[in-house]
């Protein structure tokens, strides 16, 4: 269930509470002018709608959502409950958490509540409750937006007694907790639940949340940490049932968030939104990557953007400008790979506190002359102009990559071979080379149904669960590739070691095992000649199996051993990888096996240019080309189309030119 739209809702956090209601007036004039048709409001508005234990006043929010509906915009409602009132910490010591060092904290900052605290969830809930009541059938209300960018952990009394209560319900006998978790080391065996401590540093961890003792009890910690904080969304998102069974509910979620696994989320979701801001000089292809995981979240279905800066972040040692031109090619490529819509964060600058530097599409002048503001209104006219083209469309791809929260934590908290290996990385270096070869890649979970993809690639699957190896292995048997790496298939859902040959359950479909493995520096390059390139970190000396070599290591004394692999499966292929390959040698392994599938792109030669399929309802071919380069891209349209942005029609064959940071929006004739 998506919000219904004729457009993609265009516009953003709001916080008229903040200023005086003068202002007001001039924000809308504003609006109107930039083509802002949809608001955020109400996010952090819950000291001004409670400001007493037993005092609701809607005043402010009554006369906000008023004027949003005279002004024929539509709003994106928050219950306001992800930053507690100044009274109820007070009132209720409990609601404030305790942190990795067992220090209980006092009232400040935000994401500030124990999810575990009574006290904050029959007030979270009964201010969602009011809300609904009160809004349900508001001729602006677009969505619900419950809480905001959940995270946090907390380590309290409060959640010891929770995690315990989730243990049993997970593991129902101490003789399975105690297997689950290998507690004959070390003298760890339980034999009352009440035994069991959070895992901090207090307990089983040194040097920070990452070195643990026992992976299996900090492992099940952020499990029972998603699903605690899953337990408030969905308690306000019940409340909000009863009085409003039909408007969409969504929370925004934060792309590759490593605390929460979002994949547990999903189901809960109506539809999945999200606040896109990567990482400094990242690459265009980390924040494609975030864009399909979180489309993935809802088996392909578009998702929302529900946070972008208009110009700069305020949070980081040093923001960056926006370059002209780059708030629109950043949108398009949010919409290319699944987004029904295009908000910002913020509409209009705080006067002061943290976030007063915070890239704002209205400046604390309230100008229309900014260059910021100008493109803002450009891009609102293009949407408008584009109209429903894209809603609903879907991204049809061959190409999958699994992304698997356990696999990240527990390859993070391993003691050994390498904390050096970072799992985003890793992945990303592999979604990069698929990406620029020109294959749209869907992003899934190990639960995905695998049968509409005829490539699989799973970058640093630590963890292999249930059937998903037998379910990789019928990929290949069917006639697909399916490329695996270092560090894969080493556990099981509890973090134990398999008792067979790495890479454990995937080694029948590889064709290889592997005994030993050395690990180095981050500055140590170990040549792969075949590939020219090197390897890094982490190199796993394999033994083939029935698999052939397809690149070897050129030094030390495993020096002509594999250190890639394929192996002949059915009527497909398993690829292994058995190292950190740089980018130059993951894109040559990549565009091989794409190759094999006819998965290279008409425009994969073309440095800077991405390309973005999708298939609107009515079957409509849209075709989205990103120059991301400085310079213009020339290319040669490959079919005949109309750019929905300028109207133009090309013929295949024409030249097609692209300026630098362009986008041209292909519907195939």
């Amino acid at each position: 269930m998506s919000p219904s739209s004729s457009k993609i809702p265009y516009g953003g956090d709001y916080n008229p509470e903040q200023w005086p209601q003068e202002f007001w007036d001039a924000d809308h004039r504003l609006f109107t002018r930039a083509g802002i048709d949809t608001l955020t409001v109400g996010v952090f508005s819950w000291s001004v709608t409670q400001p007493a234990e037993d005092t609701y006043d809607f005043t402010v929010l009554d006369r906000v959502l008023d004027r949003a509906a005279a002004e024929g915009r539509q709003v994106c409602l928050a219950t306001g409950t992800a930053a507690l009132p100044p009274w109820l910490a007070k009132a209720y010591p409990e609601v404030n958490r305790t942190d990795f060092e067992g220090r209980r904290h006092r009232y400040g900052q935000r994401h500030n509540f124990c999810p575990s605290s009574p006290a904050y969830r029959a007030r979270a809930t009964a201010m969602a409750a009011r809300l609904a009541e009160r809004y349900a059938e508001h001729p602006a209300l677009l969505a619900w937006h419950i809480n905001n960018e959940y995270g946090g952990v907390c380590y309290c009394d409060l959640c010891a007694d929770a995690f315990r209560h989730w243990l049993r319900n997970k593991y129902v006998t101490l003789d399975a907790l105690n297997d689950a978790w290998w507690t004959t080391f070390w003298s760890h065996r339980y034999t009352s639940f009440e035994e069991i401590e959070p895992p901090n540093a207090l307990t089983e961890h040194w040097r920070g949340p990452d070195h643990t003792a026992f992976q299996g009890i900090t492992l099940d910690y952020f499990r029972f940490t998603t699903d605690a904080l899953l337990g408030c969304f969905l308690a306000e998102k019940e409340v909000i049932r009863t009085h409003d069974p039909v408007t969409p509910v969504t929370t925004n979620f934060m792309g590759m968030f490593r605390p929460l696994d979002y994949h547990r989320w999903a189901p809960h979701l109506d539809f999945a939104s999200w606040d896109s801001y990567p990482p400094l000089d990242a690459p265009p292809t980390r924040a494609a990557l975030a864009h399909d995981l979180m489309r993935g979240l809802k088996d392909g279905a578009p998702f929302w953007l529900m946070e972008q800066t208009p110009s700069t972040t305020a949070c980081r040692d040093v923001n960056p400008l926006r370059r002209p031109g780059e708030l629109r090619l950043t949108t398009f490529q949010a919409i290319a790979h699944g987004a029904d819509a295009a908000l910002y964060f913020q509409m209009r600058a705080s006067r002061g506190a943290c976030e007063k530097y915070h890239g704002a599409v209205i400046g604390h002048a309230g100008r229309d002359d900014t260059r910021v503001f100008r493109e803002v209104a450009a891009l609102g006219v293009e949407l408008e102009t584009l109209g429903d083209a894209t809603l609903g469309a879907r991204t049809p791809a061959r190409t999958a990559l699994l992304f698997d929260w356990d696999s990240w934590w527990a390859l993070e908290i391993s003691d050994g071979p390498s904390r050096l290996v970072k799992y985003q990385e890793v992945v990303h270096a592999y979604y990069r080379a698929a990406r620029e070869a020109g294959a749209d890649v869907d992003v899934v979970p190990h639960t995905a149904d695998l049968t509409p993809y005829d490539v699989v690639l799973a970058p640093v699957l630590h963890m292999v669960k249930g059937d998903l190896a037998a379910r990789l292995e019928a990929v290949a048997e069917r006639g697909g590739t399916v490329l695996a790496t270092f560090l894969s298939g080493r556990v099981d859902e509890h973090d134990r070691a398999f008792l067979t040959d790495v890479p454990g359950p995937l080694a029948p479909l590889m064709g290889i095992r592997i005994d030993e493995w050395d690990s180095r520096q981050a500055e140590f390059a170990q040549p792969i000649p075949q590939l020219a390139s090197a390897g890094r970190l982490v190199f796993e000396i394999v033994q083939p199996r029935g698999a052939e070599t397809v690149a070897t290591y050129g030094s030390d004394f495993y020096a002509g051993t594999p250190a890639v692999t394929r192996n002949a499966y059915g009527r497909g292929e398993g690829w292994y990888v058995a190292t950190a390959l740089d980018q130059p040698g993951v894109d040559q392994v990549v565009r091989r096996v794409l190759s094999r599938h006819d998965l290279i792109g008409p425009y994969a030669d073309h440095e800077g240019l991405e390309t973005a399929a999708r298939v609107a309802p009515g079957g409509a071919r849209l075709l989205f080309l990103l120059n991301h380069a400085a310079q213009p891209a020339g290319l040669t349209a490959h079919t005949t189309a109309t750019d929905l942005l300028s109207g133009k029609k090309v013929e295949a064959g024409d030249p097609l030119t692209l300026d630098p940071l362009g986008v041209a929006v292909l519907r195939a004739h």
